[in-house]
């Protein structure tokens, strides 16, 4: 007798989450690059979860304005900028009514192939700007319309600009609007040297001050300032910290079964992504709990009581999870990509919008 088929994206969670969502007013967007989405899930009502997968091109960092209703997503060789119109949801001729955002294409930076990693928008010299983490040239940049990227940052060990992923620079925090923790695998200066130690080397530095605050995390990921203090993920090893850049330490929040990475937060609730690890990979499966780590979903912590609150579990098509984040007083989003011809048809001016024909 023949099973029958998983559906795509098909997921469990536990019956409080779609009750929580719908008390905070919010969705979740995740980034999963290795299967090219990005996606939105949503309370359909407070008994159930709906999603919306949308194809981008091995889509990682994701980043959400602090004032306008922006986002922007990192993809394999572009960045691109979206902004939400709601007038233009309601009347989607797709499906009208349905939705309550669209996030519709408005800039797009060609970038070339750079892996890049978070982005975060920010500001610099009063001017707005697009932060984002070349782990290709090991650096902190920029983007604008002049060039692929413009340097920000290097860590103190990179002496010279390459394309050799020398470090695995990945995770970056801003504060005031400004890059100021980054996030490494280790301190190394030549190619792939990352590779050698992963489980012990890590490394976050204050970038105002161009030094290291620690040396020897598991594998961090996803920095992050809530409620003016740090955080950030040891993927290594699971776990949830709290760090203290003036004493230099770290403090467990919480301890999770598998592989981390990606970390938002809304009101008094942490979202936390959970990936398997490729056993066929030389460099993931050194770690301690490969064997256990073969889930990939959504964790939600309260911070306050430090007690899991919710949980989504992936059963097809999501292996692996980059970033959350969290889309506030959204409770039916919708995205449109440059894929399909469908975001031709949405116009926005600053006093009215259209939905036109697609010649």
């Amino acid at each position: 007798m023949s099973s029958t088929p998983i559906a795509p994206f098909a997921c469990t969670y536990n019956p409080q989450l779609p009750e929580l969502l719908t008390k905070l007013g919010c969705s979740i967007a995740i980034s999963t690059y290795q299967a090219g989405k990005i996606i939105f899930l949503s309370p359909k009502n407070q008994d159930a979860l709906i999603q919306l997968p949308r194809s981008f091109d091995k889509p990682m960092g994701l980043a959400i304005h602090p004032t306008k209703d922006k986002m922007a997503v990192a993809t394999k060789d572009e960045v691109i900028v979206l902004a939400n119109s709601a007038e233009l949801a309601t009347h989607y001729p797709k499906a009208p009514s349905k939705y309550d955002a669209m996030y519709m294409p408005r800039t797009t930076y060609h970038t070339a192939g750079l892996d890049l990693h978070d982005i975060h928008f920010g500001q610099f010299n009063g001017q707005e700007k697009l932060f984002a983490v070349n782990t290709l040239f090991s650096t902190i940049v920029s983007l604008d319309d002049d060039y692929s990227f413009t340097p920000f940052w290097s860590p103190p060990q990179i002496t010279k600009l390459e394309s050799t992923d020398a470090c695995h620079l990945n995770g970056l925090a801003l504060v005031n609007g400004l890059p100021k923790y980054a996030t490494s695998f280790n301190q190394g200066n030549q190619p792939q040297s990352w590779r050698e130690n992963i489980i012990e080397t890590g490394t976050l530095y204050d970038i105002e001050k161009n030094e290291v605050i620690l040396d020897n995390l598991a594998m961090p990921h996803s920095p992050k300032m809530i409620n003016n203090e740090l955080y950030l993920l040891q993927s290594a090893t699971g776990e949830l910290v709290k760090v203290n850049p003036e004493n230099k330490t770290t403090e467990l929040i919480y301890k999770f079964k598998g592989f981390v990475r990606g970390l938002s937060h809304y009101k008094d609730y942490l979202f936390v992504g959970l990936s398997k690890i490729r056993k066929n990979s030389s460099t993931f499966a050194k770690l301690p709990f490969v064997d256990d780590a073969q889930e990939a979903g959504i964790y939600v912590i309260h911070l306050p009581t430090r007690s899991m609150v919710g949980k989504v579990t992936y059963q097809s098509s999501v292996d692996e999870i980059y970033e959350i984040q969290v889309l506030s007083q959204k409770l039916r989003p919708n995205i449109l990509n440059t894929m399909t011809q469908d975001y031709k048809g949405g116009l926005m001016t600053p006093e009215t919008t259209f939905w036109s024909k697609i010649n």
